[in-house]
């Protein structure tokens, strides 16, 4: 048995059974993966995918025990090849990060452009996608960190630890009704058409909530992903948008308005979660300290020797944490 044989039955499971694309994505030929996996499952004595003809159909149930465990491997390969990295030179190797694109556009420019500054040898990749995606990333091994406000706490193996807090705002067209209003209510807002975020993504389970609180149904009649395309929306008269504070940029958006919106909804909880028995690497606890400046090295040891979600709320109970 041989860790390349394990990379290729993995890999072509997370290629949905794709031979010629997990060949491409490897740089290795088709034939090569193809009798590689045969002669795994021949000294295996199972099958590891069944087949139609000359094409993998799916992943037999030995095969999903034995793609499980070839993951692990893989992923402890790689924590044995960072430690080797971390002592050879400490300040080069590589970084990935999934997050969502609020946390892209607004929240980690800056704090990239210092840790990319800091370490230049450091390859930085960053991956898009809805919550689960980026949760499904971590939780596999293809990223370091997922970043994200929804969705993390799906996959019991990750580790999430609380970033920073923040609210929303109700953004409208200069001269809006809204705008007119001295007190804003959720009532009010209801009253119009609502552009916002596509369940699932930033913070949006909280809206739902506050409106369902309050007996109220709003009319949602357009969502996206993107805070940019929400107010893009919001100038076409769609509706009124509802989105992260964040997101309003004084200059560029100086033809909306930004009501604050953190009376009508709870604050929601930004987190950075990664694999547990992850091993951290100099840099990358730079990076999580320069993105949340209370996950200090000796905070992020005690987290990593939590053995529960109970044991890791108490040690972040009564943290204070910043509100972006």
């Amino acid at each position: 048995m041989k860790l390349q044989q394990l990379r290729y039955i993995w890999e072509v499971a997370h290629h949905d059974l794709n031979v010629s694309a997990t060949a491409q994505s490897l740089y290795t030929s088709q034939p090569g993966i193809s009798k590689q996996i045969r002669l795994l499952e021949d000294e295996l004595g199972v099958e590891v995918f069944a087949r139609s003809g000359k094409h993998l159909t799916r992943v037999t149930p030995a095969g999903e025990r034995i793609i499980t465990t070839a993951g692990e491997i893989l992923r402890k390969v790689e924590s044995i090849k960072q430690i080797a990295q971390e002592f050879s030179n400490e300040k080069k190797g590589t970084l990935s990060i999934a997050t969502t694109h609020t946390q892209a556009r607004y929240a980690l420019p800056s704090v990239i452009s210092a840790f990319i500054r800091q370490y230049p040898e450091v390859s930085l990749h960053m991956h898009q996608g809805t919550p689960t995606q980026i949760a499904e990333m971590a939780a596999d091994g293809t990223v370091d960190f997922a970043i994200a406000t929804e969705g993390l706490e799906l996959f019991s193996d990750l580790l999430m630890m609380p970033c920073y807090r923040w609210n929303r705002c109700v953004v409208v067209p200069q001269g809006h009704p809204l705008t007119k209003l001295s007190k804003l209510t959720l009532e009010a807002v209801a009253e119009y058409p609502i552009v916002t975020y596509v369940f699932g993504f930033t913070g949006r389970s909280k809206l739902d909530e506050a409106f369902f609180n309050r007996g109220l149904t709003p009319k949602v009649v357009f969502t996206a992903a993107d805070a940019d395309v929400i107010k893009t929306y919001v100038r076409l008269g769609l509706g009124v948008g509802i989105v992260a504070r964040m997101a309003v940029d004084e200059k560029l958006d100086g033809d909306l308005v930004a009501l604050d919106a953190s009376e009508l909804f709870e604050p929601s909880v930004t987190k950075i979660a990664f694999r547990r028995g992850t091993f951290l690497r100099g840099f990358m606890c730079d990076f999580i300290e320069r993105f949340a400046p209370h996950l200090t090295r000796p905070v992020l040891s005690k987290a990593m020797q939590c053995h529960n979600k109970a044991e890791l709320d108490e040690l972040f109970e009564g943290i204070e944490l910043p509100l972006y």
